[in-house]
């Protein structure tokens, strides 16, 4: 089941039909991210130019040219972190059209799911925002500890990312309270399809792609799940 709806999100994935909401995401990713380097780099020049005004004069010249390439390493570390988050907050805003043209090509004959409300999609956006930063934090924490580093990865995304977006395949034919119950009682399914996208997402560059990936495969496992319970 978990492994039908991957392939099938991934079939989908670079389609004509997706096409547009790719585009949309990529553009205004790349944008968000632009903004964010330079405001980052502004920020760190504005903290630290004083202390750099005040003892670069007494230092020899190879000390600020190694500064400068710290620097320009933890900028370019600071920007590979956010490109999830990013990601996620922007795709959260596309993820009903995401929805819509997986239901409309592959399952033309039932039924078409409820768009989620626009200011309630806002809050769905932010939430995966903040799961993924979470998620990463508390995966990045947990690489300092010897033993459990990359599994801690999968295992904290696995289990947010597989949350809320099966959750969200699930409120477009579902109450909320509806949804998360059926989300605890496939639980195991459900965190075993978040570890294949937190495995797309340990993807460089197709991570880029993690939002519109996963939402389109809960789509497919909650039309399963839901085939399977007759409901």
């Amino acid at each position: 089941m978990i492994l039908d709806a991957a392939r099938a999100a991934l079939s989908r994935l670079f389609s004509p039909e997706f096409r547009s909401v790719f585009l949309k995401t990529f553009a205004l990713t790349l944008l968000a991210l632009a903004a964010l380097w330079f405001g980052i780099k502004s920020l760190f020049e504005w903290l630290a130019w004083p202390w750099i005004d005040a003892w670069l004069p007494a230092l020899p010249s190879w000390v600020g040219w190694l500064g400068a390439v710290v620097a320009g390493i933890g900028l370019a570390l600071g920007l590979a972190l956010l490109i999830a988050p990013v990601t996620a907050i922007i795709a959260g805003l596309f993820l009903d059209d995401v929805a819509e043209v997986v239901e409309r090509t592959d399952y033309p004959n039932d039924p078409p799911g409820r768009a989620v409300p626009a200011l309630r999609s806002l809050v769905l956006a932010i939430r995966f925002f903040g799961v993924v930063i979470l998620g990463n934090i508390v995966a990045l924490l947990l690489l300092l500890v010897p033993g459990i580093n990359i599994a801690a990865f999968f295992v904290v995304n696995g289990y947010l990312l597989g949350r809320e977006f099966f959750e969200f395949a699930a409120m477009r034919f579902r109450p909320e309270a509806e949804a998360k119950a059926l989300r605890r009682k496939h639980s195991i399914t459900v965190f075993l399809a978040g570890l294949v996208v937190a495995a797309f997402l340990a993807v460089p560059l197709l991570n880029l792609l993690t939002p519109l990936f996963a939402a389109a495969m809960m789509v497919h496992l909650h039309k399963a799940i839901s085939a399977r319970e007759g409901s």
